[in-house]
C-alpha cells in the first residue's frame, strides 16, 4: 500500500512538474509562430510587396498552379492553418469573378496598402458602424459613399451638408459619410455588399 501511495505521489509530483513545462513550451511555440509571421510581413514590406501584388503576378495561371504557388510562398507558410485555408478560399472566390471585378478588387487592395495605420483604423471603425445599421440604411449609405468617392474631394462635404442629404440622412449618418469621404479609398463596387477591410 505504501508503494502504491508513493507511486501515486511520484506521479502527481511528475505531472505537476511537467504541466508548467508543457504550458511554457506551448506558449514559446505560439510566440515563435507570431514572430515568424511578423518577420514574414516585414520581409514582404521590405521587398515592396503589396496586398494585390501576389494576385497580379499569379492571376493568369490556372487555379491548380496558383494554389501550388501559394503553398510555396514563405509568407503564406508562416500563417496558421486556419488563416491559410481562408486565403485559399478567397483565392478561389477571386478566380470565379469576372475580370473587371477582379481589377476593382486589386485596385482596392492597392489603395488599402497605402493607407496609414491611423487611416486603416478609421476605415475599420467606419465599416463597423456601417454594419450596425439596418440593411436598407446600410445600402443607402454605401450608394452615397460610392457617389461621393466619384466626386472631387472639395465637393464632397458640400454635398453632405446640402439640404438633399439632410433630408435623406440622419446627423449620425452624415457624420459617417463625412468621415468616409475624407479617407483616400478606392471606389466601392456596385454590388450589394463590400468585404470588410483587410486586417
Amino acid at each position: 500500500m505504501a508503494k502504491v501511495r508513493a507511486a501515486a505521489t511520484a506521479g502527481l509530483v511528475l505531472s505537476i512538474a511537467i504541466s508548467p513545462s508543457l504550458a511554457q513550451t506551448r506558449r514559446a511555440e505560439r510566440i515563435q509562430r507570431r514572430q515568424e509571421r511578423q518577420a514574414a510581413r516585414q520581409q514582404a514590406q521590405a521587398q515592396g510587396n503589396h496586398a494585390g501584388q501576389w494576385l497580379r503576378r499569379y492571376k493568369g495561371l490556372p487555379p491548380d498552379q496558383q494554389q501550388k504557388a501559394l503553398g510555396n510562398d514563405p509568407q503564406f507558410r508562416s500563417l496558421p492553418p486556419e488563416r491559410q485555408q481562408l486565403l485559399r478560399e478567397r483565392l478561389q472566390r477571386f478566380n470565379s469573378l469576372p475580370p473587371q471585378q477582379q481589377d476593382r478588387i486589386l485596385q482596392r487592395m492597392e489603395t488599402w496598402e497605402h493607407l496609414t495605420p491611423d487611416q486603416k483604423q478609421q476605415a475599420r471603425q467606419l465599416y463597423s458602424r456601417l454594419q450596425d445599421l439596418p440593411p436598407d440604411r446600410r445600402q443607402r449609405l454605401r450608394t452615397a459613399i460610392r457617389d461621393l468617392r466619384a466626386m472631387p474631394p472639395g465637393q464632397r462635404q458640400q454635398i453632405i451638408e446640402s439640404d438633399r442629404f439632410k433630408s435623406q440622412f440622419s446627423p449620425q449618418e452624415r457624420d459617417l459619410l463625412s468621415n468616409a469621404s475624407r479617407l483616400p479609398l478606392a471606389p466601392a463596387e456596385n454590388g450589394p455588399s463590400e468585404p470588410a477591410p483587410e486586417e
